[in-house]
């Protein structure tokens, strides 16, 4: 196995400071959905916050892996932080319910932070001896730079025919990583530091999970009020006792990998958070999105702990798992499904139902950490 890492790499400073325009970028993804036109969220507004949602994301991921790699906390990715932070403004200020009447200005903010990091790739591809490293960057630059283009080829294309493919680069982003990954084989990342980013990344959703609730602990206090907050609040904490067990104590953070897969577990993962947040903060509301909040809230559930199943796969060696977890992780998932699709429309049924869901899944998880 290819490294250039003989000692953990430390999270400086600078990357937490980056971290910080993320959490603006969060909430004004999320907003998309608070400020719906006539209070309904639609499949086209969803489509859009989907859109956005992994724009950013994938910003962030291409950003780590520099920094996982190459960075030295030196001027040169200073330079590159800090101008992708100001660029990042554009974005979030171009995320709005009317997001094709800012464009323009998403989308040229978007190719140029793209292009600055497609840009410090070259400059390390020049110091480069291994050819093995060089082929590495090259496919990194090469991925990260296609997804500019068609960013910046999305432009005048919008402006003659009003129809935008920028969403397609996304996905071309998705698709390009998922290949480098396997071509990318025997050439490993620093995963204690990756895993300590993303873990950061995790943690600054549930950040906006716990502000997405706060707004049941308002008015009156009658019974009903109190189950809308200590539920949500239930669940917040076992999705997170989940995360973290499965971070803390299974996830082997020592091991030789070049983690592509794990960015795009948490990539999805990430998302099933911010569609989580969406749901609970709208649970206590009428009905206004384009399928049942119920619905939504326990797809979310099952593609999150779905993907906490994919993680195992980067766990410690002596981590074993038996039947007996996979019998009851299948055996409570079913009864989930079932249950909230006979009472998708009693949210006070569904949220018990998907409470209890929760901590099996915890308790599972507890107990593959102690075997």
């Amino acid at each position: 196995m290819f490294s250039n890492f003989k000692d953990e790499k430390k999270v400086e400073y600078l990357e937490l400071v980056y971290d910080l325009i993320f959490v603006y970028l969060i909430r004004k993804n999320n907003s998309l959905l608070h400020n719906a036109p006539d209070g309904i969220i639609g499949l086209d507004l969803y489509t859009t916050y989907i859109f956005c949602t992994f724009a950013i994301i994938q910003i962030w991921f291409f950003t780590t892996f520099y920094i996982n790699r190459y960075g030295k906390n030196g001027i040169k990715e200073t330079l590159l932080v800090f101008a992708n932070m100001y660029l990042l403004y554009y974005m979030g200020d171009g995320t709005r319910v009317y997001w094709h009447e800012h464009y323009k200005r998403y989308s040229v903010a978007w190719a140029l932070i793209l292009f600055n990091i497609a840009i410090a790739y070259y400059t390390e591809y020049r110091h480069i001896k291994s050819d093995k490293e060089k082929k590495h960057v090259i496919r990194m630059m090469t991925t990260i730079l296609i997804q500019s283009f068609i960013v910046a080829v999305s432009l005048p294309i919008y402006t003659v025919t009003g129809i935008s493919i920028a969403p397609f680069a996304v996905l071309t982003g998705i698709v390009l990583i998922a290949v480098m990954g396997k071509a990318n084989k025997l050439l490993e990342v620093d995963f204690p530091h990756l895993t300590e980013r993303v873990m950061l990344y995790v943690v600054l959703t549930f950040g906006e999970m716990i502000i997405g609730i706060a707004s049941h602990f308002g008015g009156k206090i009658t019974p009903a009020s109190i189950f809308y907050s200590l539920i949500p609040f239930l669940i917040t904490v076992g999705l997170f006792l989940s995360y973290g067990t499965l971070y803390d104590n299974i996830i082997d953070r020592q091991m030789s990998t070049n983690a592509t897969g794990y960015m795009l577990i948490h990539m999805f993962l990430i998302f099933a958070l911010t569609n989580m947040t969406t749901a609970l903060e709208y649970m206590n509301e009428e009905e206004n999105f384009f399928m049942s909040k119920t619905i939504l809230m326990a797809c979310s559930l099952l593609l999150y702990y779905l993907l906490l199943f994919a993680m195992i796969r980067y766990s410690k060696k002596e981590i074993k798992i038996g039947t007996p977890h996979y019998f009851c992780s299948v055996f409570s998932a079913v009864c989930m499904i079932l249950s909230v699709l006979l009472y998708k429309d009693n949210s006070y049924v569904c949220l018990a139902v998907m409470l209890i869901y929760i901590y099996v899944f915890y308790a599972v998880f507890f107990r593959i950490k102690k075997r």
